[in-house]
């Protein structure tokens, strides 16, 4: 255990938190989502699991150390309700609820369609796992920067 850190971040997490850079961008999915294959793809090429946590407690702890970015509208997105790209299921309502919490604000994410989604995803710097059941539970959010001390 380290003192001030979430207990929920695992060690592989913390990591891949702590490499990123400005701009990269991270993945939380729901365990429907084909993370596996997807993260072969991302820049560290290999699946981290937050698997015990649903979408919104594994944002909760990767938001209280992982800056979102804001220079750009697309700092956090949501994969869209097939058919009804709109609707904004529970579980993206919670997660919504994390990122205002951790902004200080009201900041919505962007929408964005299933396979769309999916392109962007490959493009990551990683992806993580959750035990989120509920369909919709699928996430990327963009590395912002931690500014100088005044």
């Amino acid at each position: 255990m380290l003192k001030g850190i979430d207990h929920r971040l695992n060690a592989e997490v913390l990591h891949t938190l702590r490499a990123m850079g400005h701009g990269d961008t991270l993945v939380i999915a729901d365990t429907n989502f084909p993370s596996d294959s997807i993260a072969r793809s991302t820049t560290i090429g290999s699946l981290l699991r937050m698997e015990n946590l649903s979408g919104a407690e594994a944002v909760q702890a990767v938001l209280s150390v992982l800056p979102l970015d804001t220079f750009v509208a697309d700092f956090a997105g949501r994969m869209q309700v097939v058919g009804d790209p709109d609707q904004v299921p529970a579980v993206q309502a919670e997660v919504q609820a994390q990122i205002d919490r951790a902004e200080g604000r009201p900041r919505p994410m962007t929408g964005i369609e299933r396979f769309a989604f999916y392109d962007e995803a490959r493009k990551a710097y990683a992806v993580i796992q959750t035990g989120e059941r509920r369909f919709y539970g699928c996430f990327i959010f963009r590395k912002g920067v931690i500014p100088p001390e005044a």
